[in-house]
C-alpha cells in the first residue's frame, strides 16, 4: 500500500456547525403541511442503495421551504436513517440539490478540503462500518442514532486524490446499476401499458366493436380477439373469456418462521425477508439450514409477494435463499409467470389500501383478499400469442436485474479492498485521463 491512511472523528471531518444535522422535529412540519406541487422532502422510505429514490415524494410549499432552510440538502450531502435501519444511507446528487430531509433522517456534510463526499458515502457502505453503527445505536426494539453518535464515528481515509479515484471506480458500478433501474422502469411502463390495454381495458375488443382494426396489432393476432363484450359476475369481459380469483390461477406459498431452522454451518441458505425483497439481495441477512425443504428455497426468477408490512411484488434475482414468513412465493402450473406477475401488480394498489386500513401495527392482507382480486383470463391460444409481445419485456427486466446483482456483488467485494488500501489505485489514471 503506497498511500497512508489518516484517521479522525466524523465531526472533525465535516463542515463546522452544520456537518452533522438532524431533521426538523415533528412540531416544525406536519403531514397536513404537504402540498401537491413544491419542493420534495425525503424520508427513510426514499433512501435506496446510496441513492435517493424519486418515487412518491412528499412536497412542501415555498413558504415552508424557506422557513426550514436549516434542513436544505446540497449535492454531496449524505443522509442517514435516524431510526430503525440506522445503517441505511444515501448520497445526495445534483438532481436533489435544494430538497429537504425529514425528522427521521440525519444529514452529514463532509469538509471538501478533507473528504470526498462520494468516498465517504462508500465508507459508510462498508459492512464493518454498518455493523459498528448498528452496535452503537440506542434502543433495543427500535434502534436509533443521533448527532452525537454520528459525530463520534471513527473514519479512515487516504489523500483526496486517492479518495476521488476510489469513488470514481465504485461509482462506475452504481451508475450502470442505476441505468439498468431506469431501463427497467421504461420496460415496465411499456409492459404494463400493453397488459392494461389487452386484459383490463380490452382495447382490441372495443376497437373491433367499432369496426376498426386494433392498433399496433397484426391481423392474425387481432382475429383472436372477440368483437363482443358480455357480462360475467357483474362485469363486462370479452366473450369467451373467464374470471377467476388470483388464488385460483396461482399457488401462494407462505414462508416459514426460519428461526426454527438454525444454520448448521454447512451449505446454509441466506434468509429472504421483506428487507431483502426491497433491497434485491441478501446482504446482511441471517442464515437458515437447507433442511427447510425444497419448496421453501427461493431461486432467481421466482415471483415473491410480501403480504405484510411493505406490500411489494418482485421477480427475485438476488440468488438462492430461504423463504421467510410474511412472504409468498407465487407459482402457477397453468399460466405463465409474466401473466401472474402483471395481475399481481394490477391489484397491488388495492392490496396496499387494505393493509393501510388495518388497525394493527403491521398492515397486511389475508388469503380471502387473493380470491376477491379477480383476473380476466383469455383463451390459451390468445394468451400464448400475446405473450410473444410481453414476455421479452418481462425477460429483459429480469436480465437487467441479474446484471445489477452481479455488479453489486463485485462492487461489494471490491469495496473493502479499495478503502483499506489493499488494492492500490495511486498509479491508476484518472477516468478523464484514460480517454486522453
Amino acid at each position: 500500500m503506497s498511500s497512508k491512511l489518516s484517521f479522525g472523528r466524523l465531526s472533525d471531518l465535516t463542515v463546522p456547525n452544520v456537518g452533522v444535522q438532524t431533521g426538523p422535529f415533528g412540531s416544525q412540519l406536519h403531514q397536513e403541511d404537504y402540498v401537491p406541487e413544491g419542493t420534495p422532502i425525503i424520508t427513510v422510505e426514499h433512501m435506496g442503495e446510496n441513492r435517493i429514490l424519486h418515487e412518491n415524494l412528499p412536497r412542501v410549499s415555498d413558504a415552508d421551504k424557506n422557513r426550514l432552510n436549516k434542513y436544505h440538502l446540497q449535492a454531496g450531502d449524505i443522509v442517514f436513517s435516524r431510526v430503525g435501519s440506522v445503517d441505511r444511507r444515501a448520497l445526495v446528487r445534483d438532481a436533489e440539490n435544494g430538497w429537504l430531509f425529514s425528522g427521521r433522517c440525519l444529514r452529514v456534510r463532509a469538509d471538501p478540503d478533507i473528504l470526498d463526499a462520494t468516498y465517504l458515502s462508500y465508507f459508510f457502505g462498508l459492512e464493518g462500518f454498518k455493523k459498528y453503527i448498528r452496535g452503537v445505536a440506542v434502543g433495543a426494539t427500535m434502534p436509533s442514532i443521533n448527532t452525537q453518535i454520528l459525530s463520534e464515528l471513527p473514519i479512515y481515509y487516504p489523500p483526496l486524490p486517492i479518495q476521488r479515484q476510489i469513488a470514481a471506480i465504485l461509482s462506475a458500478f452504481d451508475d450502470k446499476i442505476e441505468l439498468n433501474r431506469q431501463m427497467n422502469r421504461t420496460l415496465e411502463q411499456m409492459a404494463r401499458a400493453l397488459f392494461k390495454s389487452w386484459f383490463v381495458d380490452f382495447d382490441p375488443v372495443r376497437a373491433k366493436m367499432r369496426g376498426e382494426q386494433p392498433e399496433g396489432m397484426d391481423a392474425a393476432t387481432a382475429a383472436l380477439f372477440p368483437s363482443e363484450l358480455v357480462e360475467v359476475d357483474g362485469r363486462e369481459v370479452p366473450k369467451g373469456w373467464e374470471i377467476k380469483g388470483l388464488d385460483e390461477i396461482a399457488d401462494f406459498l407462505n414462508g416459514l418462521a426460519l428461526q426454527k431452522f438454525p444454520p448448521t454451518g454447512e451449505n446454509d441458505l441466506p434468509v429472504i425477508k421483506i428487507a431483502q425483497l426491497r433491497k434485491g439481495n441478501t446482504e446482511g441477512s441471517g442464515f437458515a439450514a437447507r433442511t427447510v425443504g425444497e419448496k421453501y428455497i427461493v431461486k432467481d426468477g421466482d415471483i415473491l409477494f410480501s403480504w405484510s408490512g411493505s406490500l411489494e411484488v418482485v421477480r427475485w434475482s438476488g440468488g438462492e435463499g430461504a423463504l421467510n414468513q410474511h412472504l409468498f412465493k407465487v407459482t402457477s402450473s397453468e399460466y405463465p409467470n409474466w401473466f401472474i406477475f402483471w395481475w399481481l401488480l394490477e391489484h397491488l394498489p388495492e392490496f396496499q389500501a387494505i393493509a393501510a386500513n388495518k388497525a394493527t401495527t403491521m398492515g397486511h392482507i389475508q388469503r380471502k383478499h387473493l380470491n376477491d382480486a379477480k383476473a380476466v383470463l383469455p383463451p390459451k391460444d390468445l394468451l400464448l400469442r400475446l405473450g410473444e409481445s410481453i414476455y421479452p419485456l418481462f425477460e429483459s427486466m429480469f436480465q437487467n436485474d441479474q446484471e445489477s446483482a452481479r455488479l453489486a456483488q463485485l462492487r461489494d467485494a471490491l469495496l473493502p479492498r479499495l478503502l483499506s488500501g489493499e488494492v492500490d489505485v495511486s498509479e491508476w489514471a484518472a477516468p478523464q485521463e484514460q480517454g486522453a
